[in-house]
C-alpha cells in the first residue's frame, strides 16, 4: 500500500503542478472558460460571471500548492481532503459539460492542450481514483524534510504562485500557447491544406414505412425508401480539420479588409475587445502611441467588437482619431489577454505584442512611408456629333439642345479606341444634338 500511496502521490502532484502552472500562466483566459461554464446555457449560475476572474486566481493557485503540499508532504489530511474535494466537483463538472455537449473546451490545459470534453471527464476519474488511493492511504504521506524546512517550501510555493498570477495579469502570459503570439503570422493561420481531413458525419433519415416509424443511416445521400419522409438529424462522427485561427476579421459595416490589413507592412493594431470596459490606464496611453506610430509612418488602426457610439465616444474622451474596425468579442479576448493591448503586423506577421502596461516597450523605429500608388486622373474623348471637340465645349451647350448623350467606360470598348487612334483615354462622351 505504501509504494501505491507513493507513485499515487507523485503522479497526482506533479499533475496538479503541471496543470495548475498552465493555467496560472493565462489566469485571464481560465476566467473566461469559467464564464462559459457560469452561463445561462451551461450551469445557468450567471451571478458568478463578475467574479470569474477571482474565482480563476484562487482555483489555479490553490491547484499549484496543493501539488506542492502533495509532494513536500506538508499537511497531509489537509491536502488529501483539499484534492478529494476538487477532484469530485471537477469530475461532475466535466460529466455535465460532456454529457449535455455543452462546453466543447474544459480549458484545463489552458490553450497548451485541447481535451475533449469525454476526455476530460476519463482524466478526471482517473485523477480520483488516484486520490482516493491517497486519502485511504493518508497515513504514508510524510513529510521529505524537516518541519521548518517543509513549512518554508509550503509558504514559498504559495507566494511564488501569487505573484506568478499577478504578474502575467499585469502584463501578458509569460508562455503564449495561441496562434497570436509573436512569430505567428495570422494569415497563415486561417489556411486550411487541401488534403486536410473533412468532417464526417452520420444522417438518419427518418421515414413512415406501412404506419411504423423506420430510421435508416447514411453518410448523407438520401436512401431509397418506399415510404413517406419525416425528417433527418446529423451527428459528427468525426472532427474535420480547424484552422488555428478562426473568427478574426477586420470589417466595417460593409466590408471585409481582412485580407487588406493582413498584406500590410508596419501596422499597429489597438485591440479592445469593449470600449464600454476599456481600462482607463491604457486608453490614456493611446494618444501618444497614435502619435508615435505616425511619426514613425506606422498605420494605426483599432479592432473592437463595440458599436459606433462607443468608438466615438472613446476618440472624443481620449484625443484619438485612428479608425475601429469590427471583429468578434471572443477572437479579441484570444487575441490578447489585455484591454486594451496592441500588437505590430507585418504582411500578417505578429512582429510585437504587449499590454497596455507595456506599451511605452513597444519598439517603433522609423521605417520608409509607403508609397502610394498614383492615381491614374481620368482623360476623356469628348465628341459632338462625331466631332471632336472638348470638355469645356461640351458644358457649354444648352442641355434643352442635346438630344442624346453616350458614355463609354467599357474598358474593351476605350482600349479598341485608344488603338486606332495611339491616344491614352480612359472614357468617351458622345454628345448628339438636336437637329434644328
Amino acid at each position: 500500500m505504501k509504494t501505491l500511496v507513493n507513485i499515487s502521490r507523485i503522479l497526482v502532484g506533479v499533475l496538479f503542478i503541471f496543470s495548475g502552472f498552465i493555467k496560472l500562466n493565462d489566469p485571464l483566459g481560465f476566467s473566461y472558460k469559467l464564464q462559459e461554464y457560469f452561463s445561462p446555457d451551461v450551469l445557468n449560475i450567471p451571478f458568478l460571471e463578475p467574479y470569474a476572474l477571482i474565482i480563476s486566481v484562487f482555483v489555479v493557485v490553490f491547484e499549484v500548492v496543493l501539488g506542492v503540499f502533495l509532494l513536500i508532504g506538508y499537511k497531509p489530511k489537509f491536502t488529501v481532503w483539499s484534492l478529494l474535494l476538487m477532484i469530485v466537483f471537477f469530475t461532475f463538472l466535466t460529466f455535465y459539460a460532456a454529457y449535455f455537449e455543452k462546453v466543447k473546451d474544459c480549458g484545463c490545459f489552458g490553450d497548451f492542450i485541447k481535451l475533449k470534453p469525454w476526455e476530460t471527464f476519463w482524466k478526471d476519474v482517473a485523477l480520483l481514483v488516484l486520490i482516493v488511493i491517497l486519502f485511504i492511504g493518508v497515513k504514508h504521506i510524510k513529510p521529505i524534510f524537516g518541519n521548518l524546512v517543509t513549512t518554508v517550501i509550503a509558504l514559498l510555493g504559495f507566494i511564488l504562485s501569487l505573484w506568478f498570477g499577478y504578474h502575467v495579469l499585469m502584463h501578458l502570459p509569460a508562455i503564449d500557447f495561441r496562434a497570436y503570439a509573436i512569430g505567428k503570422n495570422i494569415q497563415e493561420g486561417m489556411l486550411v491544406p487541401e488534403d486536410a481531413p473533412k468532417p464526417i458525419q452520420e444522417y438518419s433519415w427518418k421515414f413512415k414505412v406501412n404506419g411504423e416509424e423506420k430510421v435508416i443511416k447514411t453518410n448523407g445521400s438520401y436512401p431509397s425508401v418506399e415510404g413517406d419522409f419525416v425528417g433527418v438529424e446529423t451527428k459528427v462522427i468525426q472532427e474535420g480539420y480547424t484552422p488555428p485561427v478562426v473568427d478574426f476579421s477586420i470589417e466595417t459595416d460593409t466590408d471585409d479588409l481582412t485580407t487588406h490589413f493582413l498584406e500590410q507592412e508596419h501596422l499597429i493594431i489597438v485591440v479592445s475587445y469593449s470600449l464600454e470596459s476599456i481600462e482607463q490606464g491604457g486608453a490614456l496611453k493611446l494618444k501618444a502611441l497614435q502619435d508615435e506610430a505616425r511619426r514613425n509612418n506606422y498605420q494605426i488602426i483599432g479592432l473592437t467588437a463595440s458599436g459606433e457610439d462607443a468608438k466615438q465616444r472613446i476618440n472624443e474622451a481620449y484625443n484619438i482619431d485612428f479608425t475601429w474596425y469590427l471583429c468578434d468579442e471572443k477572437a479579441l479576448k484570444t487575441v490578447v489577454r489585455s484591454n486594451p493591448g496592441v500588437l505590430e503586423l507585418d504582411k500578417g506577421l505578429v512582429k510585437q505584442k504587449v499590454h497596455w502596461n507595456d506599451i511605452e516597450d513597444l519598439k517603433l523605429p522609423k521605417v520608409e512611408k509607403p508609397v502610394e500608388p498614383k492615381k491614374q486622373e481620368d482623360v476623356i474623348a469628348y465628341f459632338i456629333n462625331d466631332v471632336p471637340s472638348t470638355k469645356e465645349e461640351v458644358e457649354a451647350i444648352d442641355s434643352e439642345k442635346i438630344e442624346s448623350i453616350n458614355v463609354i467606360k467599357d474598358s474593351t470598348q476605350v482600349k479598341a479606341f485608344n488603338l486606332g487612334k495611339d491616344s491614352v483615354y480612359t472614357g468617351i462622351v458622345q454628345l448628339k444634338l438636336k437637329e434644328k
